[in-house]
């Protein structure tokens, strides 16, 4: 939906307050579509349990990486990024945060969030309303679905993929056929959540960026409610102090084997394997 130039005008001049990015880099990405004005309806309510963390160590990441989606496979980091004529899905090597293995998407798409089920890879695109799926070892394409939403962040439970389309709603498919099982509202203490964007699912909850802040949520899948906030602040400010088109937070990678945990953001110079507290 086209915003008319007052509404446009109010998100641009927010969106550059939080992010620093420059009006070149929001001609070209999902901030120039959204209103943030209300981004955090809950002002006024009790604050939300924060989850507090601290950062074990720092990776250098790829600064010309739209960083749309993350996860972590046998050991292995696999990062998707977006805007058209430059997605991709790559392999990275965690230490160098080069890519050892990318597969370029064609030009028309804007590639979003990644997950891998039964070794095959999924990444959604924006817009397009289109899924891709890979071979996670050669990145083969396999095949191509349809959704009737935009495609913002994707994760798994081990049984079936969970989207968000950047509203307050996550929708549950059946890994196969993509056919939706269900779907469930998330809500912040009463009150609908939305900007839902990249996800990741973490010892029994779904932990998401909330587009156009620093924070990330854990949601109960089953309920949908907000049960908790992590906030980035520390982590988005120290990454645009190295790198000034540092953008909005996104991207998260749980390694199910070690019981490490990574962030990082849309351009940003780092990646960082942080622990929860308590």
């Amino acid at each position: 939906m086209k915003k008319n130039l007052t509404s446009h005008s109010i998100a641009f001049i927010i969106i550059a307050l939080l992010s620093g990015s420059t009006a070149c880099n929001l001609s070209n990405n999902k901030e120039t579509q959204y209103n943030t004005a209300n981004a955090d309806n809950n002002a006024n309510t009790p604050e939300l349990p924060n989850i507090p963390f601290s950062v074990v160590k720092t990776f250098p990441h790829d600064t010309s990486s739209f960083t749309q989606g993350l996860f972590i496979h046998n050991g292995k980091m696999y990062e998707g990024t977006g805007l058209e004529g430059r997605s991709k899905l790559m392999q990275v090597d965690i230490n160098t945060g080069k890519a050892s293995k990318s597969h370029n998407l064609a030009d028309e798409f804007f590639g979003e969030g990644i997950a891998v089920l039964n070794e095959v890879i999924y990444q959604l695109t924006w817009r397009n309303k289109v899924v891709f799926s890979y071979n996670i070892n050669d990145f083969k394409p396999l095949q191509k679905f349809s959704i009737a939403t935009e495609g913002w962040g994707i994760t798994t439970d081990g049984q079936q993929l969970i989207v968000s389309d950047g509203t307050s709603n996550l929708y549950f498919y059946e890994p196969e056929t993509f056919a939706l099982t269900k779907q469930i509202t998330v809500k912040d203490r009463g009150m609908l959540s939305p900007y839902l964007n990249e996800l990741e699912y973490i010892d029994g909850y779904i932990y998401a960026n909330k587009f156009m802040t620093p924070f990330i949520l854990k949601i109960d899948p089953q309920s949908g409610e907000v049960v908790g906030r992590m906030d980035l602040s520390s982590l988005w400010h120290q990454a645009r102090t190295k790198h000034p088109r540092a953008d909005v937070p996104n991207g998260i990678a749980y390694d199910a084997e070690t019981k490490k945990i990574y962030v990082t953001g849309k351009l940003w110079p780092e990646l960082y394997e942080i622990k929860i507290e308590g």
